[in-house]
């Protein structure tokens, strides 16, 4: 089977490509990288080392995508993937929208003329932040938890399952996203395509580009290592917000699953791709974590809350496990262990992966 990758050199993607080459099965991997993002030049040469194939192309622009060899199955892991995308003024709107909605129907075309099968790597971002912001919590073991009380629609004691409303405001960054779910589907539907979205939570493992706004399990491990400056930012300023991570390679059954599906209801092509409550974990945890590997590191606080932040996202993926049998597979302190040791070898991580500027 023909796979290619978009955002190949990017860290979901080269994890994916790796783990895919590592699987064996015959499968030949390809993919497309406009090196953009600093630091995913690193991941080049172990790729081709793999016999992986590389093109230097940007999906933003169609010729690039058509000069691409066909495929039966391409995997889009090429995005701008973060919240503030669009504000922070390292990138404009124009830019993001143009990458992330604007490449995928570069892509779509693609997989159109090529009668290849489209997966979508989206993001929990999609999911509407007003309620997940207005949620009810309660500090426990040094984390938030949902109380229990009033919650909203679509979550439950697993997480925030496939049913929580998806109405805006979700971020510049969660529309470019959900738009590209909608067009990706319409996509199969009028031209006969297999398509499915899986929605991801917070990816995480050795080799990721920590920033604070992205990466956020390896940039405090590696700066917590490093001793630099680090700050728990809203909700009292205390870091009991809760996030839950996946390591990307264990995205490979799912995606191998799918490659093999043949009649799916259209309702079932959306799933969560996430960690779930086993990888859940608060700022402060990681802190204790950190501090217990490291040892002790002061953490400042700025108890004023920013747009788009959330005290609470874990991803509800039974609906993975009931249609294609899939659950993650890494734990928690594997994963946090790995980007310890990565840390621990690359003490220049953070220059390479900082923004330019």
């Amino acid at each position: 089977m023909r796979i290619l990758i978009s955002g190949i050199c990017g860290f979901a993607g080269s994890a994916i490509a790796r783990s895919l080459v590592a699987k064996g099965g015959g499968h030949e991997v390809f993919g497309v990288d406009n090196f953009m993002r600093p630091g995913s030049e690193a991941n080049r040469a172990g790729l081709k080392r793999l016999g992986v194939r590389l093109a230097h192309g940007d999906i933003r622009a169609a010729s690039d995508v058509d000069s691409l060899p066909s495929c039966e199955w391409l995997v889009d892991a090429a995005a701008n993937p973060s919240v503030l995308a669009g504000l922070d003024g390292l990138s404009t709107s124009r830019q993001l929208v143009e990458h992330n909605l604007g490449g995928t129907v570069n892509l779509l075309e693609y997989c159109k003329r090529n009668r290849a099968g489209f997966v979508l790597l989206s993001t929990s971002r999609v999911y509407s932040i007003a309620p997940l912001a207005s949620l009810p919590v309660r500090v426990e073991g040094g984390a938030f938890r949902p109380d229990g009380k009033g919650l909203p629609e679509g979550l439950g004691p697993a997480g925030v399952s496939e049913t929580f409303p998806t109405a805006a405001p979700v971020s510049l960054y969660g529309a470019t996203k959900l738009a590209s779910e909608a067009l990706a589907l319409e996509y199969g539907e009028a031209f006969s395509l297999p398509v499915f979205v899986n929605r991801c939570g917070i990816l995480a493992g050795a080799g990721q580009f920590g920033r604070p706004d992205q990466g956020i399990f390896a940039y405090w491990i590696n700066s917590h290592l490093r001793r630099r400056p680090l700050k728990y930012i809203g909700f009292g300023g205390t870091g009991h917000q809760v996030r839950d991570c996946l390591h990307p390679s264990d995205l490979v059954p799912l995606l191998l699953a799918q490659f093999a599906a043949r009649k799916v209801a259209t309702a079932d092509r959306i799933v969560n791709a996430g960690g779930g409550a086993a990888s859940a974990i608060s700022l402060l945890q990681l802190t204790e974590w950190c501090a217990d590997r490291f040892g002790p590191h002061p953490v400042s606080g700025d108890p004023v809350t920013r747009a788009f932040d959330i005290p609470w996202m874990v991803l509800d993926a039974s609906k993975a496990a009931r249609i294609w049998g899939w659950a993650p597979k890494t734990p928690l302190q594997s994963i946090l262990e790995e980007i310890a040791a990565h840390a621990g070898t690359h003490p220049d991580w953070l220059e390479l992966s900082a923004p330019l500027g």
